[in-house]
């Protein structure tokens, strides 16, 4: 019997996912039919009949987005618990790369949000168009979440069923340690050179954000995103632990730390989703919404000053940086 598997918070979670599929497989059936019968010009029975399905499809897709977001969430609980029953494993780190489909499978995941607020946007435009402009557009979304979903759906049996709690898999300190004098950080980059482009990329994506200017924002925040990474794993993180040895995206979001990762990661991809989402949907219906750069600077704030307020604390604590 696979341990892992059949553990409580494994079988918890896939029963959820299976359960979301159906219904979204049901949401899918319906929306290719509403996508080949459409016909807004027309006031026949069938097209009233396709317009209140559109709604249940709606209906749907809210509540699986609002689903999925917590599962995502307990989907790293589980693996950060699963950490006690992995031979080698210290945190969630050593449990997603105990097989090949752990890091796929949370990028997927992470992928699946974005197309959602993605689909949100647009689902608010055509709700307020006329003769609902965006509704093709939307549906297509749709199907690609769809999609995505089944090949997530796929890997989640494959990863749980895949981990073998009994060899050996790498913890932390391994998998983003520094051996040999080598270099972890992109592009052979300093400790301090990272920090530049981190804080003056967070002031560019600010700024691109509040001008409109789409496609620089779109970038900067893309590049802000993945110099975020490695300033959180191998400079902030180490603050959050206070061990200048201790380098882990994923050991921040224990008990131990407050869970204090749950918030500093959730800061970051939403606001980045949030914004990258607004701006995407504005390329095709050609406006944004104040609200939301609003949003998104908020989070994006936030993210920088949790990240930076660990360094000042421990300043002020001790006196001297690590």
């Amino acid at each position: 019997m696979n341990q892992i598997l059949f553990s409580n918070e494994v079988i918890i979670y896939l029963l959820s996912e299976t359960t979301l599929f159906l219904l979204l497989l049901i949401a899918s059936i319906i929306s290719v039919k509403i996508l080949l019968k459409w016909d807004f010009e027309s006031f026949n029975p069938l097209q009233f009949r396709l317009e209140k399905e559109s709604y249940l499809v709606t209906t749907i897709t809210i509540f699986i987005f609002f689903i999925k977001f917590f599962l995502l969430i307990y989907f790293i609980f589980t693996i950060d618990n699963l950490s006690i029953l992995v031979s080698g494993a210290m945190c969630g780190a050593g449990v997603i790369g105990a097989n090949e489909y752990g890091t796929v499978l949370l990028g997927l995941k992470l992928t699946i949000i974005a197309l959602f607020i993605f689909w949100f946007y647009l689902h608010h435009y055509d709700r307020n168009s006329k003769n609902y402009k965006y509704f093709k557009e939307k549906s297509w979304i749709f199907l690609a979440i769809f999609t995505a979903i089944s090949v997530e759906l796929f890997l989640d049996f494959k990863y749980f069923s895949n981990i073998d709690a009994n060899t050996p898999v790498s913890c932390c300190s391994t998998l983003f340690g520094q051996f040999e004098s080598a270099n972890p950080l992109p592009f052979g980059l300093s400790i301090a050179i990272l920090l530049s482009l981190f804080y003056l990329l967070y002031i560019l994506v600010i700024i691109t954000l509040n001008l409109n200017y789409i496609y620089l924002y779109i970038l900067s925040n893309g590049l802000f995103l993945y110099i975020s990474y490695y300033a959180v794993v191998y400079f902030f993180g180490t603050y959050i632990y206070q061990l200048p040895t201790h380098k882990c995206p994923f050991c921040m979001l224990q008990s131990d730390y407050l869970y204090v990762g749950y918030l500093l990661w959730g800061f970051l991809f939403m606001g980045t989703f949030i914004g990258v989402g607004d701006a995407l949907s504005s390329l095709t219906v050609n406006r944004t919404q104040l609200k939301v750069r609003k949003k998104t600077t908020l989070l994006l704030s936030l993210f920088v000053l949790l990240s930076t307020a660990y360094i000042a604390i421990y300043w002020l604590k001790n006196g001297l940086l690590l």
